[in-house]
């Protein structure tokens, strides 16, 4: 589920530079379905799929090289990459609103 939020994210991200490119009436009609709460919902989604793969892939290279077979420490860091994934997710939009006002 989460690869085909990267998919729809990777869509969004080529529309941005598309909208980008073809001039300021193309980038506002961007703007505004991007500052929309459906828009936000959907960034939202593209960030933390982006987060929870990049955990995983650590995990995933963690069990490359023998570390973390155990059932029980596998169980702690697949629920550890959720936890941190979303906290992380929840970072870059504050980081976002905070700094840069989300001004798309």
């Amino acid at each position: 589920m989460t690869g085909l939020a990267l998919v729809a994210g990777t869509l969004v991200l080529a529309w941005w530079l598309l909208a980008l490119a073809a001039g300021p009436q193309y980038y506002d009609a961007f703007s505004a379905t991007a500052r929309h709460p459906v828009g936000q919902l959907i960034l939202f989604g593209f960030v933390w799929s982006l987060s929870f793969h990049l955990l995983n892939g650590i995990r995933h290279l963690a069990w490359d090289v023998g570390i973390g077979f155990d059932v029980h420490i596998a169980n702690r860091t697949g629920i550890a990459a959720i936890a941190l994934s979303l906290l992380l997710a929840i970072a870059v939009f504050a980081y976002a609103y905070a700094v840069q006002g989300l001004q798309l």
